[in-house]
């Protein structure tokens, strides 16, 4: 992905998407685009409109932190957006460091890591990266993704999301799932640009995916912390569950998750159902937690 296209579609998109009435500015005569125009950007941002159609190019090398915060306020940018802003910046001025540092060819969770997900027995929990790769969970979390190893997903949920059929019935909201999805390849596109192997599955998910391609161009990017999910296992049925995310301190760029349910809720007592169908003895729960051997670059 080339660094000044990919800051120049951004910039594009963003400003496609805010109309004046949003931005506060009165409208008045025909207007050929509903987003604002670059000249109200600048206006906005308070640079000049010369200088302003450079950065839009995509020429972001030298542009100050002050002169970023403008344009993420005249674009009304959310905290992901406007983060996503800094590093394509960053990736400009060549300081764009890799969020992974292990060269190893495989990648194996330490033993307290490992404790720590079989600790959690009440819900789904699991290890990912930034390109959405599952590399260790609990024995819940490997039952709730069981198809996700098993077909076309290999492992990563980008790719199950858009290249297994069964996704859009463990998703009843296929079409949210797969904007989240994106959004989230889209963040770590822009953290970590060197990733070779993020350009391998981008690649392979434009080429076999309509529906990704057309949202990868969308440049949309989001934080994925914390919320609610609908899911439907097909062998519990329908689950509502929460979820927290925490950043790995001593992993850069993983990302621990835990799924739970309310409290004496029908969605507690599915994953409660889920959970024992995992401890009978013709499962096949994984000890000490599911381990792939996903290169990390």
């Amino acid at each position: 992905m080339d660094a000044r296209n990919e800051a120049r579609e951004f910039l594009m998109s963003r400003r496609a998407n805010l109309t004046p009435e949003q931005a506060g500015l009165p409208v008045s005569g025909h207007r050929r685009v509903a987003g604002l125009r670059r000249g109200e950007v600048a206006m906005l941002a308070d640079v000049s409109p010369e200088y302003y159609a450079k950065i839009e190019r995509g020429q972001l090398a030298g542009v100050s932190d002050a002169v970023l915060e403008s344009l993420a306020r005249a674009l009304r940018l959310d905290e992901a957006e406007r983060e996503h802003l800094f590093d394509l910046a960053r990736a400009a001025n060549g300081a764009a460091r890799p969020v992974r540092r292990r060269r190893s060819k495989g990648w194996v969770p330490r033993e307290s890591l490992t404790r720590a997900l079989d600790a959690i027995v009440l819900g789904p929990a699991f290890v990912r990266n930034g390109r959405m790769d599952v590399l260790a969970t609990n024995a819940l979390g490997r039952a709730f993704y069981d198809e996700v190893f098993d077909g076309p997903g290999q492992g990563n949920l980008a790719r199950y999301c858009f290249l297994d059929e069964r996704a859009k019935a463990f998703y009843p909201d296929w079409e949210a799932a797969a904007d989240i999805t994106v959004s989230i390849l889209r963040t770590e596109a822009g953290r970590d640009p060197r990733d070779k192997q993020l350009h391998d599955l981008i690649g392979e998910l434009s080429t076999c995916s309509d529906a990704f391609r057309i949202r990868w161009g969308a440049h949309n990017v989001r934080r994925h912390g914390s919320g609610t999910k609908e899911f439907h296992h097909h062998d519990v049925g329908g689950l509502t569950l929460t979820y927290e995310g925490m950043e790995l301190t001593a992993e850069p760029g993983l990302s621990f998750l835990v799924y739970t349910a309310e409290p004496g809720s029908p969605s507690q007592e599915r994953l409660q159902l889920l959970a024992t169908l995992v401890a009978t003895p013709t499962a096949e729960p994984p000890r000490g937690g599911h381990r792939t051997t996903i290169q990390e670059s």
